[in-house]
């Protein structure tokens, strides 16, 4: 697995303690690749030794997309369900430095967040999206893999069993005003609008006790990893099935992929 971190394609920028990190791939809807998740781990370790930064802004650019999942080229080179093991353990790592920052983080969605992407935005602590927002893990479409399963009690924990059932094995996707309804979002609001409430988001939460809002995010955090129990032979069944490499195929050719169950 590469992971020489690409390019300006994480950056971030800090003003008056608080750090906005830009998924900056938008000619992709900002999929990330290796390097991507690695720049954002780096990132997420210097934040967390940074007494300096007091609340981390996470949003994608070109306004279509937070980040619309992995980059599925990336996947012609998995051979075995060990592949998809240490892939979806190099994520999970990611996704917990990101879950453990001791400040407080806000996701900004605007239109799509997908696969990888909805497993960072379901990581920080506050959700604002814009109205035609999607989210979703269209797995059982595309790809035939799976998540692993801390990302799963994340996800239904944030959005309830039955609805992840939905967007899991229905491929379904949650539009804004379903995830406002259910809690997921904090707001929906106009892209006009979505730079302003954003800061008045964060200006809010500076302004209040930082080692309540960090024992309070690790307490939930912790609920999450203990309701996980290990599940690699799960992986390894998805990555290593045929219908893994079929879906993996298809999506490169852009063709419907034939699922055969194996």
């Amino acid at each position: 697995m590469n992971t020489i971190p690409a390019p300006e394609e994480v950056t971030v920028h800090t003003q008056s303690g608080v750090a906005t990190v830009t998924f900056n791939r938008p000619q992709a809807r900002n999929a990330m690749t290796w390097g991507m998740y690695q720049q954002l781990s780096s990132h997420c370790e210097a934040f967390k030794a940074d007494t300096s930064v007091r609340a981390v802004v996470f949003r994608g650019a070109g306004g279509q997309a937070f980040v619309a999942g992995t980059d599925i080229e990336q996947f012609k080179t998995f051979s075995t369900g060990d592949d998809g093991v240490a892939y979806e353990a190099q994520i999970e790592a990611c996704i917990e430095l990101l879950c453990a920052l001791p400040m407080p983080t806000v996701a900004v969605i605007e239109g799509w967040a997908v696969g990888g992407g909805l497993a960072i935005a379901t990581a920080c602590d506050f959700r604002l999206a814009t109205p035609g927002s999607q989210l979703g893990v269209p797995i059982a479409k595309t790809l035939g893999n799976c998540l692993s399963v801390v990302n799963v009690a994340r996800l239904s924990a944030a959005f309830g069993p039955q609805r992840v059932k939905r967007m899991l094995m229905l491929a379904e996707m949650v539009g804004a005003d379903e995830a406002l309804a259910c809690g997921y979002l904090h707001q929906i609001v106009e892209p006009s609008d979505i730079d302003a409430v954003t800061h008045a988001l964060v200006q809010r939460l500076t302004a209040l006790a930082p080692v309540t809002q960090q024992v309070s995010k690790q307490a939930l955090n912790r609920l999450v990893q203990h309701s996980a129990p290990e599940a690699e032979d799960l992986i390894r069944q998805a990555y290593g099935s045929e219908d893994f490499r079929e879906g993996v195929q298809a999506f490169v050719a852009k063709r419907k992929p034939l699922w055969k169950g194996r």
